[in-house]
Formats: C-alpha cells, structure tokens, sequence
C-alpha cells in the first residue's frame, strides 16, 4: 500500500457551503414564504447593485436565463445568433428553442474567448444578437464587442457563467451587454445548486421577468401583499422560471462570501502557475494585464511535446493519484445536433478542445490538496522523461504499453 492509497479522493470541484448558509435556508424555511419573493429580490437586489446594472431577475438556472434573454430580445424564425463553439451547449441549445440559428466561429489563441474578427466577419443581414462567453473566468474583449454591437445594430449578450466576480479594463463582467447571464449551478464561483440570473437593460429584463412567470402581470409575492392572489392577468404565453427563495437565501450568502472565495481560486492559481510553468509540452493559462479573472477554471494545455498526452495525464491523475480533472470543452459544433460544414474552420477551437485539462481550483481546497496536484503532475513528467531518457527509440505509445497506462478518456 502506498501513501496515495490512503489519501481521499480529490475532486475536481467542490462546494463551498457554510453554516451562514445553512442559517439563511433555515430562516426561510421558517418564514413560512418558499417560492419566488423577499429573499430571491433581496438576492436579485444585492447583483444589481454590484454590477450596477438597470435590473436583475433570478430564476431557475443559466439555461433558463439564456432563453429568457432570447425570448425577450424577439429572436425567433429566420434569425442567426454568432457564439463560439467552445461553450457549454446550453446557449446554442436555447437559441434553437427560439426558432433562430447559432453560428459557431472562432475563439482568440490567447484568452480562448470569442474573436472579435471572427464574430465581425460571421455578422450577415440575418444577425440579430452576438453572444460572448467569458471563458473559465477571464473576460472577453469587453469594449470591442460593445462597439461591434452597436456598429451593426445588433443586441449583445454576455454569457457570464464562469465569471461573476470577474473585470477587463475596469468593466465588471455582466455589465456591459444588453444583457447578461450568470450561473449559480454546483461547480460555479459561487453556487445555490441550481440557479441563474438575468441582469441587464431595464426593459429587457422587464420582458423576461413576464415571461419567466406564466406572463403574469405581477409577482406572487406582490398579490399576496396587496391584492387577491388570483387577481392577476396573463398578458403573454410565458414559462415558469423563477428562482425560490430557499434558492435565493443561499445565494444571499454565497454572494457576500464571493470576493473572499475568489481571492483563494487566484492563489491556488498562482501556485499552480509557479508551480508547473517549466514542464516541458504543458502551457498554463495567460491572464491580460488589464484582467482580473474569475478564475472559475484553472486550464492546462498539454500539447503533442509533452510526455503524455491529455487523456493519459487525466487517466493517470485518476487512477494513480486519485486526482479528479475535467475538460471543457467538446466543441458544441461538433456534436450530434450540431455537427455541420463550417464556413470558415474553427481551428483554435478544436486545437484547445484537444488540449485543455482542467485542474482542482475551488475556495476550499488546502495547501496540502495544491501540493498534491503540483507533486503529481511533476512526479508523472519526471518519470516519463527518464523513461525516455532510458530507450531514446521508443515511441511513446510503446512506452506507455510497457508501463500498463490505457490512455483512456476521462469522461
């Protein structure tokens, strides 16, 4: 038995869940009010405030913002959406709902968030909205995309998932678009299990508030105040999206604790960072100087140099030092519903897709839990170095069917 063998497993990510929490949940519980009112606009109060946008509406998760942004901005039937493919396929999914078509294109080679070039050249006379990811945490090109919105009469969207507590050129992500979504899903920077919201120009959010409650012409919260809870209209066919208060009380907390818990993700980077800058074949993310990012992901990019390929190195981190990774993300254009000819290749896209692990990197990780990443890491470029060092005419494939490694994927 080795000392490995006795360590617990560490996942990739993991909630940071405190007893503030638990009192916020339990004073709700308590309250007697569980759905959409007091603590879920106390929530949606304290985003909109911090981003200083016009308004906010938290609802049942990201996926439900994005189509809220869709519906309320009348994308449908005939209309294209630009966004990049390396993203979740939540927004093109929600585009599809629409009736609209995404259009994939390319992501820079530095940040790995859309191009700006790309999504300018990809604007046609069906364009209606561009779509900007902010991938693992560091904000896209906040200003450029604002201009090349605005320059072809199109709406701008942040798909600000990773990126809640992230800035670019003294802009807080989520607050320059004409609207923005955030995530509150398990592994975001800061979680309610599930959960999302919506924040933005007021009348959008007005639009989207309505629809996301059957169309509804007044919250619960408000008829159950000052009028006969069955007092209301319904003004437009709309869907049931709102955010519970037991989801909004957690979210209350997470909110405050969000500068600390993004503190820690920034030092646990930069220990990675110094940490594994010189092994040979495996590059660590960039940051712009005018960034500070998220850090929603730390990503790794292990490249055809390095001693291992991508799948051995999260196979390995598994299986031998029982280190959980993961990967974002398989191109959205390349899967079932969506694989097509693109127009123009997405060749960074794919190249990152083919080289991106991403590493443990959440508030309640230890020094000693970075330090088993870091060791093994180090451990497995070392050993396969002096492998090759040994029988210098060896493949690596070989190599690796010697020492009994499958290569297999981590999914």
């Amino acid at each position: 038995m080795t000392d490995t063998d006795l360590l617990p497993f560490l996942p990739w990510n993991r909630p940071s869940i405190g007893a503030e929490e638990i009192a916020e949940v339990t004073d709700t519980l308590c309250s007697g009010w569980l759905t959409h009112g007091p603590k879920a606009a106390r929530f949606e109060e304290t985003v909109r405030k911090a981003l200083g946008v016009e308004d906010s509406f938290a609802v049942s998760s990201c996926t439900a913002a994005l189509h809220l942004a869709f519906l309320a901005s009348g994308i449908g039937n005939g209309d294209e959406v630009i966004t990049p493919s390396l993203t979740f396929c939540a927004a093109p999914n929600a585009v599809l709902q629409t009736g609209a078509t995404p259009v994939f294109v390319d992501v820079e080679p530095l940040t790995y968030n859309i191009d700006p070039h790309a999504a300018e050249a990809a604007i046609t006379d069906r364009t209606k909205a561009i779509v900007v990811m902010h991938y693992g945490g560091h904000p896209c090109d906040l200003r450029a995309f604002r201009k090349l919105a605005d320059d072809h009469g199109l709406l701008l969207i942040e798909d600000a998932a990773h990126a809640l507590h992230a800035s670019r050129d003294g802009h807080r992500a989520g607050s320059i678009g004409d609207l923005a979504v955030f995530s509150f899903y398990a592994n975001k920077v800061m979680t309610t299990g599930e959960g999302g919201m919506l924040v933005g120009r007021a009348d959008l959010v007005h639009r989207a508030r309505l629809l996301g409650r059957h169309g509804i012409d007044s919250s619960i919260w408000k008829r159950h105040g000052t009028r006969n809870t069955a007092a209301y209209e319904v003004t437009v066919p709309g869907l049931k999206y709102v955010m519970s208060d037991v989801t909004a009380a957690i979210g209350v907390q997470q909110f405050r604790k969000l500068p600390a818990f993004t503190a820690r993700r920034a030092e646990i980077a930069a220990t990675y960072t110094s940490a594994l800058s010189g092994l040979p074949g495996l590059a660590t993310p960039k940051v712009l100087p005018s960034v500070e990012p998220g850090w929603f992901l730390y990503s790794i990019f292990i490249d055809d140099t390095a001693p291992a390929s991508r799948d051995e190195t999260a196979e390995l981190l598994r299986t031998r030092y029982k280190i959980g990774t993961s990967q974002h993300f398989r191109p959205v254009h390349t899967l079932g519903i969506y694989a097509q000819a693109q127009a123009h290749p997405l060749t960074v896209t794919e190249t990152v897709a083919r080289q991106q692990l991403s590493l443990p990197c959440y508030p309640d990780m230890t020094s000693r839990e970075t330090a088993r990443v870091t060791d093994a890491l180090q451990s497995l470029w070392g050993e396969r170095a002096e492998a090759a060092a040994r029988a210098p005419g060896r493949t690596a494939t070989t190599d690796d069917r010697c020492l009994g490694y499958s290569g297999a994927d981590s999914f």
